[in-house]
């Protein structure tokens, strides 16, 4: 899981959101799922440790944190996915594109990639 705080608040000098929410959110977490989870990681690293292989994913704080690095390693391919709504919610990484709508120039890729990841999704659902 991504800090919140530059550096994931430096022991509380740069925020205390770390300690006194993130941290215990990652120990329930870890009791109740499936998965593994750790952190809150710093933000500014976590990213590139997990494209080498440290991690499957990053649980990001807010939306922008995870969409930046998403966008910068995969724009043409990447997938929005919200967790925890009652429905599968994908959508491209780009978002709407308004600024070349009706251009001829939009890519369709990152569409296509979120309409594959809700259908998988759906399938796999519990």
């Amino acid at each position: 899981m991504a800090g919140l705080n530059p550096h994931a608040g430096e022991g509380g000098d740069l925020g205390t959101e770390e300690i006194t929410i993130i941290s215990p959110a990652v120990r329930e977490l870890e009791k109740s799922a499936a998965a593994t989870f750790s952190g809150p990681h710093p933000p500014d690293t976590v990213f590139q440790q997990t494209v080498e292989g440290e991690y499957d994913g990053v649980l990001c704080m807010y939306h922008d944190q995870g969409l930046i690095p998403l966008k910068l390693h995969a724009f043409d391919q990447g997938v929005n996915v919200t967790l925890g709504l009652p429905f599968v919610r994908t959508s491209p990484d780009h978002g709407t594109a308004f600024g070349i709508a009706g251009k001829g120039i939009a890519r369709s890729d990152s569409m296509q990639a979120a309409i594959h990841m809700a259908a998988t999704m759906l399938r796999t659902r519990r």
